[in-house]
């Protein structure tokens, strides 16, 4: 690296005096990220903010005076600037860091009880707070979250009548995301009509909030969203999202396919891995399938994508316009894995135009 490069100027909220203290001394270990300043309560922060101009924020959730959840939506209607969230595991901390990536944090890390799992986990922060310095922050504040639409065709019974079979779909997409996805997905899934083809989805997230982050999905779509499980079926109509602690692949089951969920390392830094799902797509569905690869930071996803273009498959890559980071779409297209690149508000559209398109491009 450079030394010219400025670094990342940081500040870290939080009302854990050891929290603040073992996650600015262990991020500023990285020579291209500068902590800034500390501040033990919103109130604090925010003459800080406005006195020591950072270039990223890590915020707690849980704090006293005004909660993170609070103080994020007013930084974000005066002073916008990249937030990551770095909240306690709880159903109640998990509910409230997605509320915080739908009002505009651009990512969301679990905070661990230990101080020997902290500093593990400012590794991890320390290039997503790299990522978040570049983050296209206007993506959030220029596009409004789409509107609830349909919720009475919520239930299961509702989207396919009980009496028939599960439908069995000609087409499958598969989409992975990271940084910035929780909007993009939602902006996307929004478009999707009840009817359209299974959807299999990787968004790197912790366990602990892809559930809450399924639950929005659904309220928000016209599909059925589901928090995968192992053994789901694919069926027309339904979105299996994969839970933050488990690779998902695809398998073939009788004239249709299933998820495996499966434990194992992370690939590519991350669990669930994009690749894992792509690679796995492209060895047993690829002529039948759309992939699609969404904001985010690092390259996961890029070689599954190209193998599944190379097998046969359609895919679509986020075009840097409408990304809040411009990385895994980029290594995608770099590589070769992206048949065309479309900004968020093109690529509904598009899927539905491919449904019964074949393929351009051959192995």
């Amino acid at each position: 690296m450079s030394a010219h490069i400025k670094p990342v100027r940081v500040m870290v909220i939080d009302d854990s005096a050891v929290v603040r203290q073992v996650l600015s001394n262990s991020i500023a270990l990285d020579r291209q990220i500068e902590v800034v300043g500390v501040a033990t309560d919103p109130f604090d922060a925010r003459d800080k903010i406005v006195n020591l101009r950072p270039d990223v924020v890590t915020l707690d959730i849980e704090m006293p005076k005004m909660d993170g959840l609070t103080f994020l939506k007013k930084l974000m209607k005066f002073y916008p600037i990249p937030v990551i969230v770095v909240s306690t595991l709880s159903q109640k901390g998990s509910d409230a860091a997605y509320q915080a990536m739908a009002n505009g944090a651009v990512d969301v890390v679990g905070k661990p009880a230990s101080s020997k799992q902290l500093k593990q986990l400012a590794c991890d922060l320390q290039e997503k707070i790299k990522a978040a310095a570049g983050a296209k922050l206007s993506r959030y504040l220029t596009t409004a979250p789409p509107a609830i639409t349909k919720p009475q065709l919520k239930s299961a019974s509702l989207v396919r009548p009980a009496s028939r079979p599960a439908a069995v779909s000609d087409t499958i997409v598969a989409i992975g995301s990271s940084t910035g996805g929780t909007q993009a997905l939602r902006h996307l899934l929004a478009e999707l009509p009840a009817d359209f083809p299974p959807v299999v989805i990787v968004q790197h997230m912790p366990l602990a909030f892809t559930e809450s982050f399924s639950q929005s999905l659904n309220r928000i779509s016209p599909m059925q969203v589901v928090h995968a499980s192992d053994g789901d079926a694919l069926e027309t109509g339904k979105v299996l999202l994969a839970p933050g602690d488990q690779h998902m692949l695809l398998q073939p089951r009788g004239v249709g396919y299933v998820v495996k969920l499966k434990d194992g390392p992370n690939v590519n830094r991350h669990k669930p891995s994009v690749d894992v799902l792509f690679k796995s797509v492209a060895q047993h569905a690829a002529k039948k399938t759309i992939g699609v690869i969404l904001t985010g930071m690092g390259d996961d996803g890029a070689r599954g994508l190209l193998a599944m273009r190379n097998a046969g498959s359609r895919t679509v890559g986020e075009s840097e316009s409408s990304c809040v980071v411009y990385g895994m779409p980029r290594e995608a297209y770099e590589m070769g894995g992206v048949e065309v690149q479309l900004p968020l508000d093109q690529i509904a559209r598009r899927l539905q135009s491919m449904i019964n398109q074949p393929a351009k491009r051959s192995a």
